[in-house]
């Protein structure tokens, strides 16, 4: 069946693809190049099925399309693969680079099966992921904004004095200044709108967020993440909409590996030698979870906000991160008395922190199986 099989490798751009395929059996390479419009893409996958003697695969290295054009080939009845672009093998000495040579290239990767498939997440999946994501670039506005009116402000020798900035006894300042020149007037005028602006689109995708974590499809498992320290709905359903398929993952290692939480290592030999983190995969919970971990420097003690979070939620879910908040904080202060650095011992705390999230994800899986079965 797989030598029948024709392997269509492509090189992706925003403005067109270069394709290359081999006909089973044939040595020759078959190059073409097509426009990223689903009507010329239509036609090209038509041809080549047209002379295919049997099944037809693509694959194309993740980027600027994403998963649109794998879902406009399967549409046609083909199988296409997104690849991992850094996992794709490549020759140390190579130093020539083209579209033609990215193709031929891969071509034969594809066929000996020594590419990586990333898993596509399915539409609602992504739009999901869309929206938390653009609640993040909001996040990340407001912050520049801000720091431009403080720098504008210092420039012109205003400095607020009297606490800490952006409470509302500040804003209150800020409306309150004047300036001698007209023209350094509008400047700061427009950047209070642009402030104004961002706090309102970050406030509305707040709203919509919120909506998406209390959706039937979220809902349950949000609640259940709530129950650990130091997670809200906001991390919770980033971290579930960044991930999507936790059952791709076999154990919760291969999750720390992912996130890119564990050591690199350089050994050979007799010599051994363990280095920083990767900082592979997915660099948003990677963040999160550093974030999430420092709350676990202190001794574990449920707050009231954590003890109102975990009302109602059934116990196995309690009992997971509970464990996890002894555990944690215990691990986290070990690492401290033995000289570690704060920074390498939250590291330590967010990678388990890590193996946890799994666990309780992949418990609520098998029990809404077990509950559809019965």
């Amino acid at each position: 069946m797989k030598n029948s099989i024709t392997y269509v490798a492509m090189d992706t751009h925003k403005k067109q693809h270069k394709i290359a395929y081999q006909q089973p059996g044939q040595m020759e390479i078959i190059e073409c190049t097509v426009l990223n419009t689903a009507r010329d893409i239509k036609k090209m996958v038509q041809k080549i099925l047209r002379e295919a003697p049997g099944p037809v695969e693509f694959c194309y290295e993740a980027g600027v399309c994403g998963f649109t054009l794998k879902r406009r080939i399967e549409a046609l009845g083909c199988r296409c693969r997104v690849i991992a672009p850094s996992l794709v093998p490549r020759k140390p000495g190579e130093r020539v680079k083209t579209d033609r040579r990215d193709t031929r290239k891969l071509l034969p990767l594809f066929q000996a099966d020594l590419l990586t498939e990333v898993q596509a997440p399915d539409e609602p999946q992504e739009a999901a992921r869309e929206l938390t994501r653009l609640r993040e670039t909001a996040q990340e506005n407001l912050k520049r904004i801000r720091h431009q009116i403080l720098k504008f402000l210092t420039r012109h020798g205003y400095v607020y004095t009297e606490g800490h900035h952006w409470t509302q006894k500040h804003m209150t300042w800020l409306q309150a200044l004047e300036f001698e020149q007209p023209r350094l007037t509008q400047v700061f005028e427009n950047y209070f709108a642009e402030l104004v602006h961002c706090l309102s689109r970050l406030k509305n995708l707040d709203q919509e967020v919120t909506l998406l974590a209390q959706s039937p499809r979220y809902k349950e498992i949000v609640d259940g993440l709530c129950c650990f320290h130091g997670i809200n709905t906001l991390t919770a359903i980033t971290i579930l909409t960044e991930i999507f398929a936790f059952g791709r993952f076999e154990s919760a290692r291969h999750l720390m590996s992912y996130l890119g939480l564990t050591p690199s290592e350089d050994s050979s030999g007799e010599k051994q030698r363990k280095g920083a983190i990767t900082k592979t995969g997915n660099k948003r919970i990677r963040r999160l979870l550093n974030e999430t971990a420092w709350h676990y420097r202190h001794r574990y003690h449920p707050s009231k906000a954590l003890e109102q979070r975990r009302t109602g939620q059934p116990a196995w879910a309690i009992a997971i991160a509970d464990n996890a908040g002894q555990r944690l904080s215990k691990r986290y202060r070990d690492l401290i008395r033995k000289g570690k650095l704060p920074t390498k011992a939250n590291i330590a705390v967010a990678r388990e922190l890590a193996g946890f999230i799994w666990f309780m994800i992949t418990q609520y899986e098998a029990r809404a199986n077990t509950k559809e079965a019965a």
